[in-house]
């Protein structure tokens, strides 16, 4: 016995619709675009905080040349001297002599301190190797551990001399550099989402006004179905044009071969169905014997193979999506005029409660044939009255036609049901209305009931398929 075989792999959206994908590559793509964005703009704005503290630096060691002054012209490895002790900085500067807060200087020479900012408080700078004679990039930073266990940045320059000459150092807290980004961080991060959101809303509405003509093909093709319209019009995209006309053509295509499907059978039926009325009513009036019996197994014989073939005729005509769309009231309103015309010489009345609206999904000539039946056979039993109602319930409509003749009892509803029975022998007819009905109903998915009605009349419930409404 082999092995089952596994599914075939899918890729995750291989079954989502159109607007899933499109808004999930939109979502994945606005996602990295603002995680680059982000990390871009921190990265140019670290860089831009670090050039600004270098800066600082840089003018703070800056002031400490200028406070460097030569008495007298210098003879050869004669050291500079300050021209003041201590030193607190350019008016410009740095926050320097206020506690430990990391803005610190320092003036040495030969691994000897020179001076250095009143906060070090004697305690000398880590040695860095400093920028020789130049200043370095503006943004370039030298991380080192301050006096006092601070995260500091430098920035160093070496001015020529004895004992390697005089470096001057100028020092910044790290915070300085991280709290900017972190307050930057933060209105960064919420303008990075506001804007992601305000472009998922509007890939939204893009996909959604992009679609827009799916779903309007959508929408018709459901109509189509329904019977509420006949093919696809109306402008449509460049992309789509060329769908429509081949659905179009698919419908046209579809709507041909049913009609003509239902024209041979139509033909059929009514070329077969009178020929074996006669038959079988000429072998009823045959004396009681072998050769009635014969004849009869033999009508009966050609009535259900006639039948049988008849439903798998119809069955295959039917057996695409039901796009009819019959109402009822107009029908049974033109069946009962005509009734009461054709027979002016009785007193039957003929009352229709039937709602405007209500639609049946069954070809109007095989509603006429059901309802005609009918009717036809309530009229011809009725003392007085028939009535027509219907109803819609779900997916089904009721159509009820009630007379106020005599009725009849459970065997004999069983009896009318079969072909060629009649329980009346002196009222014209051939016993074939009420099966035909019955056949008919059922290949459309409904069904014919019969029982004694409220007042003691025949109650025919026919059951038909609603049409199918648009989403």
């Amino acid at each position: 016995m082999k092995p089952p075989r596994p599914p075939p792999h899918r890729p995750p959206l291989a079954g989502r619709s159109l607007r899933e994908r499109l808004l999930a590559s939109a979502a994945i793509f606005i996602l990295l675009a603002i995680a680059a964005t982000g990390y871009v703009m921190n990265d140019l704005l670290e860089r831009f905080v670090r050039a600004d503290i270098a800066g600082r630096l840089d003018l703070q060691i800056a002031g400490l040349e200028a406070e460097l002054e030569r008495p007298a012209p210098p003879r050869e490895g004669e050291p500079r001297h300050l021209r003041r002790a201590p030193f607190d900085g350019p008016p410009d500067g740095p926050p320097d002599g206020r506690g430990p807060n990391g803005w610190y200087w320092q003036i040495e020479s030969g691994g000897r301190i020179l001076d250095a900012s009143p906060n070090l408080d004697g305690d000398p700078l880590p040695p860095i190797a400093p920028e020789a004679g130049r200043r370095g990039p503006p943004n370039r930073l030298t991380d080192l551990t301050g006096p006092h266990g601070q995260p500091l940045v430098a920035r160093s320059r070496t001015l020529p001399g004895p004992d390697g000459g005089i470096v001057l150092t100028a020092t910044a807290p790290l915070e300085a550099i991280r709290a900017p980004l972190r307050d930057a961080a933060l209105t960064i991060a919420l303008t990075l989402g506001l804007l992601g959101i305000g472009l998922g809303a509007a890939i939204a509405v893009q996909v959604r006004f992009a679609l827009s003509p799916l779903d309007r093909l959508r929408r018709m093709l459901a109509e189509i179905r329904a019977g509420r319209r006949e093919r696809i019009d109306g402008p449509q995209p460049a992309e789509l044009r060329p769908l429509t006309e081949e659905l179009n053509a698919l419908i046209e295509h579809d709507a041909e071969t049913l009609r003509q499907a239902r024209r041979h059978v139509a033909n059929l039926g009514h070329g077969l169905k009178t020929p074996l009325a006669t038959l079988s009513a000429q072998a009823a009036r045959l004396p009681d014997g072998p050769m009635r019996r014969e004849w009869q197994s033999l009508t009966e014989l050609m009535d259900r193979r006639i039948r049988h073939h008849l439903r798998r005729a119809r069955s295959a005509a039917q057996g695409g999506p039901i796009r009819h769309r019959t109402p009822v009231a107009s029908h049974a309103k033109d069946l009962a005029d005509m009734l009461e015309k054709f027979m002016s010489g009785s007193r039957v009345a003929i009352s229709l409660a039937v709602p405007q609206h209500l639609a049946v999904a069954v070809d109007g000539e095989d509603l006429d044939e059901m309802l005609g039946n009918l009717l036809d056979n309530a009229c011809r039993h009725a003392s007085g009255r028939v009535d027509i109602g219907a109803a819609r319930s779900g997916r089904t409509v009721t159509i009820s036609i009630a007379d106020d003749g005599p009725g009849l009892e459970a065997d004999e509803i069983a009896r009318v049901l079969k072909p060629g029975a009649r329980l009346d022998e002196t009222l014209p007819g051939h016993g074939f209305g009420l099966p035909i009905t019955s056949e008919i109903a059922e290949l459309y998915g409904g069904s014919l009931h019969l029982r004694r009605g409220d007042r003691g009349g025949l109650l025919a419930t026919l059951t038909l398929p609603a049409p199918v409404e648009p989403a």
